[in-house]
């Protein structure tokens, strides 16, 4: 059996994977998860780019998930008479929100509480950072400010503030329209752009839940942790129990809380997360070079290997396979980076079990398969699940034996696609336990998973087909 990939990959679809041929091969390369950016494109973009995964899906024979990613309060400057300024230190610029045109000297706003936001003393980050300026005094809806990083400022670049504290709410009008669109959809998980804390996230599940009750649909919601706000103590760790997974979101968030800060904050984010039985992406600039480039840097491999090691579930393409020109060759590489860094990988599973305790019969199942699986050596392990909650559980460790897990729900599939060292594969067994697992037997016999001879731990749940039911373990030899 060749090596699995344990960390999984999400792919940003754009112009450069929007033909057939193209998008086919970046899943053949090994794409998990596709991601529409609901910042860019109109909706019938995305339903068309939607509907082209479903149909390569079919045609590949590999269920591939796909996460809407909604815009958020992305509060920008607005367009100026030439399309650009160029800003020079010292020089004093005024942010007006009741500019129509913007010039050397000023600029509209297209979040008009601004002013409101701010107060003299305050640094304000525009175009990810590379422009810096002071804010001097607040006249009514003119913030004025004084260059202290100049450089190249174009129609409609973002602005942060330094330490956060903006009040924008994480769900615009046009968030809340796309949300429902990709309801509509049918998408697999839906991300949630700039939420400071947990009731954020509780009211994108509120309104997600009204059109999934509607379209009899389940979607999972991703918290991406870019505020200043999300991260403090107490408040992150609600944020991932309001969610189904997060995502580390290292641009909006390095401008905020400054880049030395991200490292330390990525390998946090990822241990809370996955303590509390979350599933995690990694995102930013991982392989930003290979946008124009056929080959990554050396610091973009150690990035990758670095947030595969931190335990990660996914790692994500944005620019590289959106617009990049060379979007299967980026998901190629970045496959054998993390196949790399997981062989390195040491396990620590008895550690992990140390002084928990568990009240789930279900938990306590999964986690028991996986420590037997691990001290027998078995050659893989086989979980039935309804809703995903079993093979969730069991990624949450790291183990070098892959995990199968086997539904007969197409959603429940595409939703394991983000789980680590999970391989999700839909299979209608029958309600009797005993040929249920005989047909599992014969599934990975025919997948090329296992041979004869070989040992299989198989949880399962009685009675067959209930959500939360997982009761059983059992230890097989291959016939």
């Amino acid at each position: 059996m060749t090596l699995s990939r344990a960390t999984k990959i999400v792919a940003t679809l754009g112009p450069a994977t929007t033909k057939p041929d193209v998008l086919k091969q970046i899943i053949l390369a090994g794409v998990d998860v596709v991601r529409l950016n609901f910042s860019h494109g109109v909706a019938q973009d995305h339903r068309d780019r939607a509907q082209l995964v479903r149909d390569i899906s079919r045609e590949v024979g590999k269920e591939i998930a796909i996460m809407a990613d909604l815009q958020g309060p992305k509060i920008r400057v607005g367009k100026f008479e030439n399309g650009k300024v160029q800003l020079e230190v010292g020089q004093k610029f005024l942010l007006d929100a009741n500019c129509a045109i913007g010039n050397s000297a000023q600029v509209g706003l297209d979040y008009k509480n601004l002013p409101k936001d701010v107060i003299a003393g305050d640094q304000l980050l525009l175009n990810d950072g590379l422009i810096v300026l002071r804010v001097e005094k607040i006249v009514g809806e003119c913030i004025h400010t004084k260059v202290e990083m100049g450089g190249e400022l174009s129609n409609n670049k973002g602005i942060n503030r330094a330490g956060g504290g903006l009040t924008a709410p994480a769900l615009t009008e046009k968030d809340i329209e796309d949300l429902a669109t990709a309801v509509d959809m049918r998408v697999d998980f839906i991300a949630i752009s700039f939420p400071k804390n947990a009731q954020d996230m509780q009211l994108a599940r509120e309104l997600a839940q009204v059109h999934c009750v509607a379209k009899n649909h389940e979607v999972r919601l991703i918290a991406k942790i870019e505020r200043a706000e999300a991260i403090e103590p107490g408040v992150l760790e609600e944020i991932i129990m309001a969610s189904d997974g997060i995502m580390v979101a290292r641009g909006d968030l390095a401008v905020e809380v400054g880049n030395a800060a991200v490292p330390a904050l990525q390998k946090r984010m990822i241990r809370l997360a996955t303590e509390a039985d979350k599933f995690v992406i990694t995102a930013t600039q991982m392989m930003e070079s290979m946008i124009t480039s056929p080959i990554p840097t050396r610091a973009e491999v150690s990035d990758v290997a670095n947030a595969v090691l931190d335990g990660t579930d996914a790692v994500m393409l944005s620019a590289e396979t959106a617009t990049g020109l060379f979007p299967v060759k980026v998901v190629e590489q970045m496959a054998a980076i993390c196949l790399a860094a997981e062989q390195s990988e040491a396990v620590t599973l008895d550690a992990d079990f140390l002084d928990q305790t568990f009240t789930r019969i279900d938990q306590s199942i999964a986690l028991g398969a996986l420590f037997t699986a691990y001290h027998l050596n078995v050659k893989a392990i086989a979980a039935l699940t309804e809703s995903g909650s079993t093979a969730l559980w069991m990624s949450r460790h790291k183990i070098h034996t892959p995990i199968f897990a086997l539904t007969k729900r197409v959603e429940t599939q595409r939703a394991m696609a983000m789980y680590r060292n999970v391989t999700p594969l839909q299979i209608d067994v029958s309600t009797d336990r005993d040929t249920a697992l005989q047909e599992v037997e014969q599934l990975l016999l025919t997948k090329g998973v296992v041979k004869p001879g070989d040992m299989v731990a198989l949880t399962v749940g009685e009675p067959m087909g209930q959500a939360g039911g997982t009761n059983t373990l059992k230890i097989i030899k291959v016939k």
